[in-house]
């Protein structure tokens, strides 16, 4: 076996089976598992999702929150152990794939549109594809 498909092969095991579907502009919770000496506790980042990048185990995500009249920023890694789960609280419709203009503006400017069409918000991809193959399956069995 070549080096490449050893770690290709280490890396399918690490991905996460169950990740929320959003994409950039939605509003999203982050729930991050924190280890303070022996305790584990949860804290959420709620934000708009402004960037995703990489494929793979290597993908990240950028949410930005303007907090007490200062903008935060930060980055993720999608299949990282830290994220104990990723919530949907709103859809947005934009029309670029990164929205980095959001850093500088407050107030209107710095509002995403809503989407009208929901788009099973808070399932998960996984959730989603049984879904469609429930559905496929229930109607193969009324054509028999």
């Amino acid at each position: 076996m070549s080096r490449s498909v050893i770690i290709e092969k280490l890396e399918k095991e690490q991905l996460k089976k169950q990740i929320a579907s959003f994409r950039v502009g939605d509003t999203i919770k982050v729930h991050l598992r924190i280890i303070e000496g022996d305790k584990e506790r949860v804290q959420v980042f709620t934000g708009t999702v402004i960037a995703r990048k990489g494929t793979g185990l290597s993908e990240t995500f950028s949410v930005h929150r303007v907090a007490y009249g200062e903008g935060m920023e930060r980055v993720f890694m999608l299949h990282s152990p830290r994220i104990a789960k990723i919530e949907v609280v709103k859809e947005g419709h934009v029309r670029r794939s990164k929205l980095y203009y959001l850093r500088g503006t407050s107030g209107k400017k710095s509002k995403v549109k809503g989407r009208f069409g929901s788009r099973n918000v808070g399932k998960t991809e996984f959730e989603e594809n049984n879904q469609e193959i429930e559905a496929v399956a229930a109607e193969a069995g009324t054509n028999e």
